[in-house]
């Protein structure tokens, strides 16, 4: 069975092989058993950190279809379910559920280790990385590790050159989604950090 990229990752990828001299994947062993052959690819991507759905709305890509689907309700223009609470309106029950746990407070994850909660488990499962100081997510031309797959993709960049992140407005690229919008703020003019003793405005948080 053949595999393809999307043209969006092709590039990424062929920098990515170059680097790296086609070095031949790991072998899963007696992982196979393990798992279905859906389950296994995504299983796999934990280590390779791969995200190959796309969302085709903005820059955000997922390991699953499940995830890429659930994301893309966020783009959706009709949001017929209103928080009570706050007024934000949401595409689906369940996302209005989700959202109301912050409001309630419920966060039924907590770390065994410090007490601190989190309303998702995935959340949690990222924190206890802080107390274990495992990174399973390590960058194969260097031996980096990361915490998480995106830190790794952005560390990628750093070995491909790759930038993937343009400016509309002069065609300026960036390594990083959050480079590109402190930049277009050039462009727009916009401030959105006040000193809170004399009110001057900022770009960015660090100026």
């Amino acid at each position: 069975m053949l595999f393809f990229l999307p043209p969006r990752r092709q590039p990424r990828h062929s920098a990515l092989s170059s680097a790296l001299g086609h070095v031949s994947p790991p072998k899963t062993g007696d992982l196979r058993h393990q798992f279905r052959s859906s389950n296994l690819q995504e299983h796999r991507r934990i280590h390779t950190g791969e995200r190959p759905f796309h969302c085709a709305c903005c820059d955000k890509s997922f390991k699953t279809p499940y995830e890429l689907q659930r994301h893309t309700l966020t783009h959706c223009t009709e949001k017929p379910f209103k928080c009570a609470d706050c007024g934000k309106d949401f595409p689906t029950s369940n996302a209005l559920l989700l959202h109301q746990r912050q409001h309630c407070d419920d966060k039924p994850h907590v770390c065994g280790v410090c007490g601190k909660k989190f309303t998702y488990g995935h959340s949690l499962k990222v924190h206890e990385r802080v107390h274990t100081g495992d990174r399973p997510f390590v960058c194969p031309l260097c031996g980096k590790g990361f915490k998480q797959s995106n830190a790794l993709s952005s560390h990628e960049r750093v070995h491909t050159g790759e930038r993937p992140f343009v400016c509309k407005t002069c065609g300026k690229a960036f390594k990083q989604s959050s480079y590109l919008v402190i930049h277009e703020r050039a462009h727009t003019g916009e401030r959105p950090y006040k000193c809170e003793a004399c009110g001057k405005a900022f770009a960015r948080p660090s100026q």
